[in-house]
């Protein structure tokens, strides 16, 4: 048996401020972090689901970018306001929250 049910890796990238490309953490990626783990722990979904901070998912265009395993799903343009409901649409029911997915075929 697999120890967690699922990943979710939250890019904490940091580039120069003026990079083409920006970063995740001054999209607000360690806000978002801190949130997904309180919010698993007060759910009581700790056990079975991992909130990880990871280095360049390589899509800061989109950050705050985190990606979920096993499903390889790419959310962008993440906030800490969009925590709960990927918590409750996509982790607890497998419902994927269509408008935060990164819209590139290199996602797909």
């Amino acid at each position: 048996m697999a120890r967690f049910e699922k990943h979710i890796f939250i890019c904490q990238n940091k580039r120069e401020e003026d990079h083409p490309r920006g970063s995740c953490a001054a999209k607000g990626s360690t806000e978002v972090t801190e949130l997904f783990k309180k919010r698993l722990k007060e759910l009581g979904l700790n056990s079975k689901v991992r909130a990880n901070s990871s280095g360049c998912l390589d899509a800061c265009q989109f950050g705050a970018t985190i990606v979920i395993y096993p499903e390889q799903i790419w959310y962008g343009n993440v906030s800490k306001d969009d925590i709960e409901e990927i918590i409750q649409s996509h982790i607890i029911n497998n419902k994927p929250v269509e408008r935060l997915l990164i819209k590139d075929k290199r996602f797909d």
